[in-house]
């Protein structure tokens, strides 16, 4: 396992310094900061803060995925999963969360929202091309075998 130094700020005096919780995980929690609890019925979606700034280093990302237990739970999930910070924003990370489920959903300060998974990125020089190479499959998309499993 390797690790990545990231610097980050508290932009909020009750923000939380996001951690993993077992040695063997691979994201760190991120939790609300919130002045007041926010409520998002079923269908919407909203821009919850965590009062935190990160300085991540070059070569490397951010993703921020959902939470498993609020997804079979409550039906909370992220509008862009995963979402991703890049190595040169340095801006105050909100986290969007959409209520796909029945009942309204509160969220308060210290709330574990979502997670945060560090993984190295490779930007790609693309060439355009008049042909692409062959391949067995070609062209086929989603379903293209037939197969239900």
């Amino acid at each position: 396992m390797s690790n990545c130094k990231i610097e980050v700020i508290k932009l909020h005096h009750d923000a939380n310094i996001p951690r993993y919780m077992t040695a063997l995980a691979a994201g760190m929690d991120i939790c609300a900061v919130v002045d007041k609890e926010i409520i998002i019925q079923p269908g919407e979606r909203c821009l919850i803060p965590t009062g935190l700034a990160f300085a991540i280093p070059e070569g490397f990302e951010v993703q921020v995925r959902p939470r498993s237990g609020l997804a079979i739970k409550h039906g909370i999930g992220l509008v862009n999963s995963p979402g991703t910070i890049d190595a040169d924003y340095r801006g105050e990370v909100g986290i969007i969360l959409i209520n796909h489920g029945q009942e309204d959903f509160a969220i308060n300060s210290g709330d574990r929202i979502a997670q945060l998974v560090v993984a190295p990125v490779v930007q790609a020089e693309l060439e355009e091309v008049d042909a692409l190479s062959e391949t067995e499959r070609g062209a086929g998309g989603f379903g293209h075998t037939g197969s239900k499993s």
